[in-house]
């Protein structure tokens, strides 16, 4: 049976649309993915709450993935610690062929069904530990032979696939399947497939990190200043929780490093 992935585009002769008519018909294509994805909600939902509870226990939580998968699972874990405050460690983004596999292609490494654990063995993986596997076919060797190792050795498994039923997905417990229909250029993945993914990321992350008190109300208390807008944005943050002048807010962000520290320590000063 074909793959979803895999069926010819919807639309054809491509070469001959003009501009205005290949953007139309890509952006048509993709109002569809975040139909797709909110179909998955309940499996997301039971994913976050795993990933949650093991987190609490020490866990962290590794994606797997290899092309434009890999590079989306790498993408999610390296903005959560500018964002949130959390430790690198904390969410680890694996891809087949290694950091060079991320700008370059990395010949047959995801063909390699004992890749994924042997990438995973120099974090040495725990029971609290989540691993979840990004595979927009459902058909790849490296993360089939990761999600079967880790479920192994008693890790909390998840999948994002983009077609049904796959092999992917039947190493998981989790199986979100978000099934996007076949891509605007036939085949390629990266389009509504790979969005689809990030969505989905998106709110494993996001929810995890608000569940886990990363957010108070609805702004980043504990994102890193690492660039002039960030401490523009904390100081902003800070004199609208306190009450004190953007110079002050200023002050004490710079002083104590985070909006977190800075509210509490000012939080504490008018209780003595």
């Amino acid at each position: 049976m074909q793959k979803v992935t895999e069926q010819s585009s919807y639309y054809d002769n491509l070469e001959q649309m003009s501009t205005r008519d290949l953007l139309v018909s890509i952006n048509s294509e993709d109002k569809s993915v975040p139909l797709a994805v909110e179909k998955c909600i309940p499996e997301i939902e039971k994913l976050v709450d795993g990933i949650i509870d093991r987190i609490r226990r020490g866990g962290r939580l590794f994606y797997i993935g290899a092309g434009t998968s890999g590079r989306l699972g790498i993408l999610d874990a390296s903005e959560i610690p500018p964002t949130y405050g959390a430790p690198f460690e904390l969410i680890i983004g694996l891809i087949a062929g290694g950091d060079t596999a991320i700008r370059r292609a990395v010949e047959s490494a995801e063909d390699k069904i004992d890749g994924a654990w042997k990438d995973m063995a120099q974090y040495n993986p725990a029971v609290d530990d989540i691993l979840v596997g990004i595979a927009a076919s459902g058909t790849t060797p490296y993360v089939i032979g990761g999600l079967r190792d880790a479920r192994k050795n008693g890790l909390l498994t998840a999948s994002i696939t983009c077609n049904p039923d796959s092999p992917v997905a039947a190493e998981a417990e989790i199986k979100i399947e978000a099934i996007v229909g076949p891509e605007f250029v036939t085949g390629s993945t990266r389009m509504k497939s790979g969005t689809a993914q990030k969505l989905v990321l998106n709110m494993i992350s996001t929810a995890t990190m608000i569940r886990l008190g990363k957010v108070k109300g609805n702004k980043m208390f504990d994102m890193q200043l690492s660039n002039a807008k960030l401490v523009d944005r904390g100081s902003r943050m800070i004199a609208e929780e306190t009450g004190l002048t953007y110079e002050e807010s200023k002050r004490l962000l710079l002083l104590y490093g985070s909006v977190r520290n800075a509210v509490n320590e000012f939080n504490k000063s008018k209780k003595q």
